[in-house]
C-alpha cells in the first residue's frame, strides 16, 4: 500500500501554538501510512525540531505574516510551484497567511493536474481569527472575508474549538466546511518544583525566592497575550497588601516583539523585583511545577496549549475567558475566569488564590483530571487523520 503525502505548509518557523499543532501532527502520524514534509515560512525554531524527528523541511523564505505584495506573489507562485513538484495528496495549510495563499494555490493546482489521481485534498487549521485582534472595523471585515474564502476554497477546515467555529458559521457555506478538533497534550516529563525554580532562576535567587508564592506563564510576548494586564494586576495585588512584594515571584517565560514596552512598564511601575522577564526556554513546559498558579491573560486566544500543559502539570489556572479557553477551564471548578483587559479582575482572582490553599490546589486537581481525560494528543490525531480521509463530513 502506497503510502500517502502529506504537505504541512505554515506561515512561521517560530514556536507557538500553531507551530507545537504541525509538530504534534508531524511526529505522531503513522509513518506507515503517511510520508510527512513540511514547508515553513520565516524562523527556523520549528524546522530545527521537526529535522531532529527526521521529518524532511522545505524552506519558504519569502512567506511572512506581514502583508507585503510582491513578497505575497511570489509566495504563491512558490505554494504551487511546490505543489507541482512534490505532488502531495493532502496539502494541511495552518495559519492565516498560508491558509489563504495556499488554498488559492492548491485550487489552481488541481485545476492544472493531468489527471485525477494528482489531484490534493486541501485542509485548513484555524488557529484563532485575526480579526479578533485591535485592529479597525473595515480592517477586522476585510480579513473575515479573507477568512471566509479560504474556507471556501479548502475542502475542509478544522476549528481547534468551538467558540471561533460559531463566529464565521453564518457566512455563506462556511457551516458544513468547518469541524472542531480540539488541541491535545500528552504526557509531560516535569522537573520537580525545586529542580525546576532552580533551572529557571539559578541557585541563588531561586534560593532566596524558594518561599515566595510563584506565579508563571509561558507566552509570546506580544499584545494579544495580554501580559500588560497581568502586570498591572500584580501591581494592584501588591498595593492591597494581600501580598507583600518580598513574597512575591512572577515568571514570564518566553520572546517576543513587546519586550521593551513590557520592560518599560514593569519599571515604571517599580516590580523589577518581582517580575522576571526570562525569554525564551526550550521545553518550556518541563518548569510548570515551579509555579503555584499559572496564567493567561490574553486578549485573544483559540485553544491554547499552554493551559493544557499547566493541567497536565494540576497548575490552578487564572485565564481570560476569551476564545476556548472556557471549554478547558469552567470558572471556580477547574480555574477561574476573568474579562480580557481587567487588571483589577485578575488581581481578585489571585487574591482569592492566595487566601484560600486549599481551593487552590482542588482547583488544579480539578483542571488536571479534564485536561488528561478529554485532550489527548493521540485523540486529535485520529479526529485530523479522518479529515484527511474524509470520513469526518458526517460527524461535523
Amino acid at each position: 500500500m502506497l503510502r500517502q503525502k502529506i504537505l504541512f505548509i505554515i506561515t512561521k518557523g517560530n514556536w507557538g501554538g500553531a507551530q507545537r499543532y504541525v509538530y504534534d501532527l508531524a511526529t505522531h502520524l503513522p509513518k506507515k501510512i503517511f510520508e510527512v514534509v513540511v514547508a515553513i515560512g520565516e524562523g527556523s525554531l520549528l524546522s530545527n525540531r521537526l529535522v531532529a524527528a527526521g521529518i524532511r523541511t522545505i524552506s519558504l523564505p519569502n512567506l511572512g505574516r506581514d502583508v507585503e505584495i510582491m513578497g505575497d506573489l511570489k509566495s504563491f507562485f512558490t505554494l504551487w510551484r511546490l505543489f507541482r513538484d512534490e505532488k502531495p495528496n493532502i496539502i494541511h495549510l495552518n495559519s492565516s497567511k498560508a491558509g489563504a495563499l495556499g488554498a488559492l494555490a492548491s485550487r489552481i493546482y488541481n485545476l492544472t493536474a493531468k489527471n485525477y489521481a494528482l489531484k490534493a485534498r486541501v485542509i485548513f487549521t484555524a488557529h484563532g481569527w485575526s480579526f479578533n485582534e485591535d485592529r479597525s472595523r473595515l480592517a477586522r471585515f476585510a480579513i473575515a472575508f479573507l477568512h471566509w474564502l479560504t474556507i471556501l476554497l479548502a475542502h475542509q477546515t478544522i476549528v481547534v474549538a468551538a467558540a471561533p467555529r460559531r463566529q464565521m458559521v453564518h457566512w455563506p457555506l462556511a457551516n458544513r466546511r468547518m469541524v472542531v478538533i480540539k488541541n491535545g497534550v500528552s504526557k509531560i516529563n516535569f522537573l520537580d518544583r525545586p529542580n525546576a525554580r532552580l533551572s529557571l532562576l539559578g541557585e541563588e535567587i531561586a534560593t532566596t525566592r524558594g518561599s515566595t508564592w510563584w506565579l508563571g506563564t509561558i507566552s509570546e510576548l506580544h499584545h494579544n497575550k495580554g501580559l500588560e494586564y497581568l502586570i498591572r494586576a500584580v501591581k494592584i495585588l501588591l498595593d492591597t497588601g494581600r501580598c507583600q512584594g518580598d513574597a512575591l515571584t512572577v515568571v514570564i517565560i518566553g520572546e517576543g516583539e513587546a519586550r521593551p514596552s513590557l520592560e518599560k512598564l514593569i519599571q515604571e511601575l517599580k516590580l523589577g523585583q518581582q517580575i522576571i522577564l526570562l525569554g525564551r526556554k526550550d521545553n518550556a513546559a518541563q518548569y510548570l511545577k515551579a509555579f503555584d498558579v499559572f496564567t493567561l491573560t490574553s486578549i485573544t486566544e483559540a485553544f491554547p496549549y499552554a493551559i493544557l500543559e499547566a493541567g497536565v502539570a494540576s497548575l490552578p489556572v487564572v485565564a481570560s475567558g476569551v476564545g476556548g479557553i472556557p471549554e478547558m477551564v469552567r470558572s471556580m471548578d477547574s480555574g477561574i475566569l476573568v474579562k480580557p483587559r481587567q487588571p483589577s479582575e485578575i488581581a481578585a482572582a489571585l487574591e482569592f488564590l492566595l487566601a484560600h490553599p486549599a481551593k487552590t490546589s482542588q482547583l488544579g486537581k480539578c483542571l488536571h483530571a479534564r485536561v488528561t481525560k478529554k485532550f489527548s494528543t493521540a485523540h486529535m490525531v485520529k479526529e485530523t487523520i479522518a479529515v484527511y480521509n474524509n470520513d469526518h463530513a458526517s460527524k461535523s
